[in-house]
C-alpha cells in the first residue's frame, strides 16, 4: 500500500494499523527519504518516506534559480525544469513469503548518480 500523507506520525500509525494486513505500507510526500525501513511485529514491511526519483540538485525537479526569487522576494516566477546536475533513484527492496503474504525482509535502495 502506497499511503501519501504528510505526517510521520499518521504514516506510522497507520503502517502499525495494518500489520499482519498488507504486505507493506510505503509513504510518500516528502520527497526525501526516511531512514526507517523495516519490519513490523507482524510481518508488514514499512517506510514512512521512501523519497523520490528524479534530479537531487532542484526543488522537486525545479531549477532553484526559478524558485529562490518566491521565498526570498515573494515575486511570481515560472518553474524551469532542472535537466542537469544529479539524478537520484530511490525504491523499497521487500522479500515477501508467498504463502503468507508476510514481508520477510525490506531494504531502502538510494542511487545517485
Amino acid at each position: 500500500m502506497n499511503f501519501h500523507g504528510d505526517f510521520s506520525s499518521e504514516k506510522l500509525i497507520l503502517g502499525h494499523y495494518l500489520d499482519g494486513r498488507v504486505s507493506m505500507v510505503v509513504g510518500d510526500h516528502w520527497h526525501v527519504p526516511t531512514a526507517d525501513a523495516q519490519v513490523l511485529p507482524k510481518g508488514t514491511a514499512h517506510i514512512t518516506d521512501v523519497g523520490m526519483c528524479g534530479s537531487l540538485d532542484s526543488s522537486l525537479g525545479v531549477t532553484f534559480g526559478s524558485v529562490l526569487p518566491r521565498w526570498r522576494d515573494g515575486l511570481q516566477t515560472r518553474n524551469e525544469l532542472e535537466t542537469g546536475g544529479r539524478t537520484q533513484f530511490n525504491a523499497l527492496l521487500v522479500s515477501i513469503d508467498e504463502v503468507t503474504g508476510k514481508a520477510l525482509s525490506v531494504e531502502h535502495i538510494r542511487k545517485v548518480w
